[in-house]
């Protein structure tokens, strides 16, 4: 009978060890909040509680400047129902880069094809911006995070494409062009 009961003490301990109650959990972290006037606590915007880096040794030259100039602000319209929102930031030629809860503080950097580019390099995101579409691209997850964006300057250019398409690359040349 004893070896019945150890037996059976063997293999209920460690049952009863599972069975004991933890220590009651922490309470999950409160999220960011902003105190109103009157004590009065809201939450923080994604925007707000997302900080930004402000790396002061990052210096534009006049060329940077000068392309920062021509970036398309405001909220762009994107495939798939995405939104992109780009806003200059204080610093000039820096701007705000955000959708849904990515949000990226870009600056131009030099691009050999012409086209406006913007990077964040801390967040490994860069914009892209042509004369008919944008997109949000992270380096770091490699893949984009919206394309086919377009601000209404974007979309005039691309409108005016489909009604006068450029001639392409692999096209023949128009027969005054060969007969030189």
């Amino acid at each position: 009978m004893s070896k019945k009961l150890v037996a059976a003490l063997l293999l209920a301990g460690p049952a009863l060890v599972l069975a004991q109650t933890s220590a009651p959990a922490k309470p999950a972290s409160q999220a960011a909040t902003i105190k109103k006037r009157g004590g009065q606590q809201v939450p923080k915007t994604a925007e707000e509680a997302t900080p930004v880096d402000d790396d002061p040794s990052i210096k534009l030259t006049p060329e940077n400047l000068e392309t920062a100039k021509q970036v398309h602000t405001g909220e762009m319209r994107c495939e798939l129902g995405a939104t992109v929102h780009v806003t200059p930031h204080k610093r000039e030629g820096f701007f705000i880069v955000r959708t849904g809860a990515h949000r990226f503080r870009m600056h131009p950097v030099d691009s050999r094809t012409g086209a406006v580019r913007l990077e964040d390099p801390v967040a490994g995101a860069m914009w892209l911006q042509l004369a008919n579409k944008s997109m949000l691209m992270s380096q770091k997850v490699g893949r984009r995070l919206a394309d086919e964006c377009q601000s209404p300057g974007q979309m005039a250019v691309a409108e005016a494409l489909k009604k006068n398409p450029a001639p392409s690359i692999l096209d023949p040349l128009p027969a005054a062009a060969t007969q030189k």
